[in-house]
C-alpha cells in the first residue's frame, strides 16, 4: 500500500461512503464551500470527508496527524508550498518515455527540473526535521523524505547538474561557412566550429584585410565583420545541402536557416549525449509519489485554518479520543453544532449552548422530544457532524469527546416535496427507512428528524414503534427526534419486548420560564410542562385571562 497521511501503510481498513441523504442532511456541501472556494479542493475534500471506516487505528492515526499540523502553522504553509512545487515538477517523469529526445534545450530544461526537485526535497527534509512531531504519519513522511534525500545521491546530483550546465553554457557562438556560386549566391552552408566566446564586430574593412592576408583558404579567426541575418528564399531551388549533415530542405522554405538549425543539433550531439547520460542516472529517483499527498495535505490544512478561526471566536474544540468500535460508546461534554460555529466565524452574534451527552449502556437509542424551534434538529445534526469530524481526525466542536467509531451514518430527515410525488410522503419515508435497515449494523449511527410526522398520529406511532424495535434489535446508536410524545412515554414496554444490546431512553430539550434553554437531558417527555411554561410566558392561562377580564370590569 502506498504511503498516506489518512491511514497507516500496514492496515487494509474497510470503507463505506456516506449516503447522499446524509451528505445533504448534514450540510456537507455547505461546510466544504466554507472551507475553500477552489472547486477542485472542495470536491476532493468532500470525497475524503465522506469516506468512513470504523477502524479505530485509522482514526487515531488521522487524529494525531491533524494534531501535529494544527500545532505548527508555519510548517503547514511550508509543506503545502513544497508539495505544490513537486506537483509542478512531476512532468519530469515523462522523461522515461522520452528516450528519443535529442534537442539540447529540452534536455537542459529536464536538468533544471531535476535541480528543482532536489531543492524541493531538501527543503522538505529540513522542514520536517526542525519540529517536534508526535504522529506516526508525519514521522513516516519524514523518514521517506530523508531516505529519498540520502539514498538518491543528492550531493552528486547537484555536482553533475552544475558541471553539465557549465559545459552547455560554454557554447557562446557558432562559426558558419557558406559556399557561393559564380554569382556570389549561397549554395550550401555548414558549421565550422562551436566557440566558447562571443563573436565581436570589428569592422568590415579590418576583417576583410585580415582575411585576405592569410595564406590559408579559410580564415579561422573569430573577429568577423558586421553581423547580418541572412535568410535567402529561392522558390526555384529544390534543395540546399548543408555539408555537415546533408539534409534536404523543402522548396520555398528558409533553406539556409533550416539547415543551420539541423546542423547545430547534429554537431552538439556529443553534449546532448552527455546530458542524457547524466539524466539517466537520476530519472528513477523516488519521491514523485509524494505528489499524491497533495489532496490529503490540503484537506488537513483547510480544516486547521477553520479550527483556528473558530477558536478565535472563543469557542471550544477538542481532539477526539478513540474508543474500541465494538463498545459502541460516545461521551461528550459541551457539544454544539459546527454550523453555528461557522455563523460565528462569519461575524453573526450568536449564543451557542453546549450540551453533555452519551451513548452507553444507559441508553443508545434516544427518543427526543421538545418544543418547535427548541433545538432538536440542531442537536441531532450536531452529534452527526461531531462523529464525522472525529472519523476524519478533525477537532470536534465540544469541550471533550470520546467515541467508538461508526461504520456509517444514516439520516432520515424530511424529504423535498418533489421526491415524494410517486410514493406519497408516507410511502417515501417508509421506503427510505427500509433502505436504512437494509444497510445498518450495530456499529452504525442513525439520525431521525421528525420522521413519520406527515401522517396522522395513530399511523405514525404504529410505524415508529416498530422502527424503534428494529433499532433495539440491531443495537444501533440513534437519535430519533419527534413530536410523538406517546412514543417516548412507552419506552419501557419496547425495551422489555426486545432483548437486544441497546436500551431506548427519553431525551428532552428544556424550557425554563417559558424560554427555550436548548439544554438536552434525559427525562420523560415534557409536553404538558412545555405548554404550561409557554402559556404562562404569554399570559394565556385561564387564571391570567380571568384576572385580566376581572380587572377590565372594575
Amino acid at each position: 500500500m502506498e504511503f498516506s497521511l489518512l491511514h497507516p501503510s500496514d492496515i487494509n481498513a474497510e470503507y463505506n461512503t456516506l449516503p447522499p441523504q446524509a451528505v445533504n442532511d448534514l450540510s456537507i456541501d455547505y461546510i466544504c464551500e466554507f472551507l475553500t472556494k477552489d472547486t477542485f479542493e472542495r470536491n476532493s475534500m468532500k470525497n475524503l470527508m465522506t469516506s468512513i471506516t470504523s477502524d479505530e487505528r485509522v482514526i487515531k492515526y488521522r487524529t494525531d496527524v491533524f494534531d501535529d499540523l494544527l500545532r505548527y502553522p508555519s510548517f503547514r504553509t511550508e509543506l503545502e508550498q513544497l508539495l505544490l512545487q513537486l506537483n509542478d515538477l512531476k512532468e519530469l517523469e515523462k522523461f522515461q518515455k522520452d528516450t528519443d529526445a535529442s534537442d539540447l534545450w529540452t534536455l537542459i530544461n529536464r536538468l533544471r527540473e531535476i535541480d528543482g526537485f532536489v531543492n524541493c526535497i531538501t527543503q522538505m527534509k529540513q522542514s520536517l526535521e526542525k519540529i517536534d512531531l508526535q504522529s506516526d504519519g508525519l514521522k513516516e513522511l519524514r523518514d521517506i523524505v530523508t531516505k529519498v534525500h540520502d539514498e538518491s545521491g543528492f550531493p552528486q546530483i547537484k555536482k553533475d547538474i552544475a558541471e553539465t550546465f557549465a559545459i552547455a553554457k560554454q557554447i557562446r557562438s557558432i562559426t558558419l561557412g557558406v559556399n557561393l556560386d559564380e554569382m556570389l549566391r549561397p549554395t550550401n552552408a555548414g558549421i565550422i566550429s562551436l566557440n566558447c566566446h562571443l563573436i565581436t564586430d570589428s569592422g568590415l574593412l579590418k576583417s576583410f584585410m585580415k582575411f585576405t592576408s592569410q595564406k590559408d583558404e579559410l580564415y579561422t579567426g573569430t573577429a568577423f565583420a558586421s553581423l547580418k541575418n541572412f535568410h535567402p528564399q529561392n522558390p526555384n531551388s529544390s534543395k540546399i545541402t548543408a555539408p555537415t549533415v546533408g539534409i534536404e530542405a523543402p522548396t520555398g522554405a528558409d533553406q539556409l536557416s533550416s539547415n543551420l538549425t539541423k546542423t547545430v543539433t547534429a554537431i552538439v550531439k556529443k553534449i546532448v549525449k552527455d546530458i542524457k547520460s547524466t539524466l539517466q542516472k537520476y530519472i528513477n529517483i523516488s519521491g514523485f509519489t509524494l505528489v499524491s499527498l497533495i489532496p490529503e495535505i490540503i484537506f488537513y490544512i483547510r480544516w486547521a485554518e477553520l479550527i483556528e478561526k473558530i477558536r478565535a471566536c472563543g469557542l471550544s474544540l477538542c481532539k477526539a479520543k478513540v474508543l474500541p468500535a465494538k463498545d459502541r460508546l460516545l461521551y461528550t461534554t459541551g457539544i454544539y453544532n459546527l454550523k453555528l460555529a461557522l455563523k460565528a466565524v462569519e461575524g453573526e452574534k450568536i449564543d451557542i449552548i453546549g450540551n453533555d451527552f452519551e451513548f452507553s449502556e444507559k441508553g443508545r437509542i434516544y427518543i427526543m422530544t421538545g418544543p418547535n424551534r427548541g433545538g432538536k434538529t440542531t442537536f441531532t445534526q450536531a452529534v452527526g457532524l461531531a462523529c464525522l469530524l472525529a472519523h476524519n481526525g478533525i477537532y470536534v466542536p465540544a469541550d471533550s469527546f470520546s467515541f467508538s467509531p461508526c461504520d456509517n451514518i444514516f439520516t432520515h430527515f424530511p424529504a423535498d416535496e418533489n421526491d415524494t410525488a410517486n410514493l406519497g410522503r408516507l410511502g417515501e419515508e417508509s421506503q427510505r427507512i427500509a433502505d436504512i435497515f437494509n444497510k445498518a449494523t450495530d456499529k452504525s449511527l442513525l439520525l431521525f428528524n421528525e420522521s413519520l410526522a406527515t401522517t396522522n398520529v395513530a399511523e405514525g406511532l404504529y410505524i415508529a414503534k416498530d422502527v424503534v424495535k428494529a433499532m433495539l434489535y440491531i443495537g444501533t446508536r440513534t437519535i430519533f427526534n419527534t413530536h410523538m410524545h406517546e412514543l417516548a412515554r412507552n419506552l419501557d414496554t419496547l425495551n422489555n419486548e426486545i432483548q437486544g444490546t441497546s436500551r431506548a431512553e427519553s431525551l428532552v430539550t428544556g424550557v425554563e420560564n417559558g424560554n427555550r434553554s436548548f439544554k438536552v437531558f434525559i427525562a420523560p417527555p415534557q409536553g404538558v410542562s412545555y405548554a404550561k411554561d409557554i402559556a404562562v410566558k404569554y399570559g394565556v392561562t385561564f387564571e391570567q385571562i380571568k384576572c385580566n377580564i376581572d380587572k377590565s370590569k372594575q
